[in-house]
């Protein structure tokens, strides 16, 4: 239940500062707890977008930019226990949102979430042969 002690910085850098393809760790992650899905965790990459101020508050709360399909796919995933994703647009760019519920080992119980972004630069293309 770390928190990351990176600056939050722009949400929109230019093409020529994005990370390299391929390292999960430029992919913004974090971990909810709760029906108000609280911040517990966020990775230098969510830190980053989000800022650090971020972390330790409500997701609609700390996380200026998704929109509020991106909120109702935390409260869906919260309440049937079942992963998902879906495409949303954050600063005029699209990225895919991965949302997957953290359950109790012992009872089963659904505490939280996880979650992750993937901008659509970064997914891999099919092409027909």
């Amino acid at each position: 239940m770390g928190v990351m002690s990176e600056p939050a910085g722009e949400f929109s850098p230019t093409s020529a500062s994005r990370p390299a393809l391929g390292g999960s760790s430029t992919r913004p992650a974090g971990l909810t707890t709760g029906p108000g899905h609280r911040v517990v965790h966020g990775n230098p990459a969510f830190v980053r977008i989000f800022g650090q101020r971020s972390v330790g508050l409500p997701a609609r709360e700390g996380m200026i930019g998704p929109p509020a399909e991106a909120f109702a796919l935390l409260d869906t995933v919260l309440r049937t226990g079942r992963p998902a994703a879906r495409w949303v647009v954050m600063d005029g760019r699209s990225w895919r949102l991965t949302v997957i519920p953290r359950a109790d080992p012992a009872t089963g119980e659904i505490y939280g979430l996880a979650f992750h972004f993937r901008e659509r630069f970064d997914m891999p293309v099919y092409a027909p042969t």
